[in-house]
């Protein structure tokens, strides 16, 4: 583990590993670099690897006040560190940092993957709730993280409270959730104005026309395919494809199911 520091100071910690072209993993929401250290070994046997703890999370630093832009400058930072330009494979919300980072780095990130970003374009899903955001936030500062991050499976994910409790008491790694349960915030931050149930700005990712591939799970809800087709549509230079058999966990669950396609797109 190494760490470089951002712009503001803040240390983000980071492993590489491999040779070759280098990619940075960019995690979701409540994930840290532990969460793709599967995936990093799979792709370092075709490039330089940058998995990375975003800020708040693992062995990052977190310093306040948060703004996406911090981020940005992280990833700029890491890639300034493995040599001045890369490519960046993202998923759920980190694939929307990947996409932000990339609209303001175009000329350190050369190609960009984003799998399932969780827009909300239509009605095939409800949008998120406008007040989610402040709840989170007041369940953290009141100490209840575990709250906090059950409110997140239920209300953001829409999976059964039910569930949830279950997920709670059985999930490996649910304690290091709660413990990035502030970040959720952060997340919902980067999201803003893409999960409402309208199109998504056309312009808003204009300066992004790197080359960019838009990955959905053939099991996963249609919400993410219309997202990511929506997505695909309002790029420049963007195509999106299925990966048969696979869903939303697959970055951690199979990420096998990667390696092939993001090796053909990279290289």
């Amino acid at each position: 583990m190494s760490k470089v520091i951002s712009k503001d100071g803040t240390p983000i910690a980071f492993e590489q590993s491999g040779k070759g072209p280098v990619v940075i993993l960019v995690a979701s929401a409540l994930s840290d670099r532990s969460d793709t250290v599967k995936l990093a070994k799979l792709l370092s046997e075709h490039f330089t690897v940058i998995n990375y703890d975003r800020r708040g999370r693992g062995e990052s630093g977190d310093t306040q006040p948060y703004a996406v832009e911090r981020e940005i400058e992280d990833i700029e930072a890491l890639i300034d560190e493995a040599g001045g330009a890369a490519f960046v494979f993202g998923s759920s919300s980190g694939a929307a940092l990947a996409l932000e980072a990339t609209s303001q780095l175009p000329a350190k990130i050369k190609k960009q993957a984003l799998f399932e970003p969780p827009f909300i374009i239509d009605d095939s899903r409800p949008p998120m709730p406008d007040d989610l955001i402040n709840q989170i936030t007041e369940l953290v500062s009141a100490g209840r993280r575990n709250d906090a991050v059950k409110l997140f499976f239920t209300k953001g994910m829409g999976i059964p409270a039910f569930a949830v409790t279950m997920m709670s008491l059985l999930m490996p790694g649910w304690s290091k959730r709660t413990r990035m349960a502030h970040t959720l915030a952060y997340d919902f931050t980067i999201l803003a104005g893409t999960q409402t149930g309208k199109p998504l700005p056309a312009k808003r990712w204009v300066s992004a026309t790197v080359p960019t591939l838009v990955l959905t799970g053939e099991k996963s809800e249609a919400f993410f395919h219309n997202g990511a087709r929506s997505l695909a549509d309002v790029l420049p230079n963007a195509q999106h494809r299925i990966l048969k058999g696979q869903h939303h966990g697959s970055v951690v669950m199979a990420p096998n199911a990667f390696v092939s396609v993001l090796t053909e797109f990279f290289n």
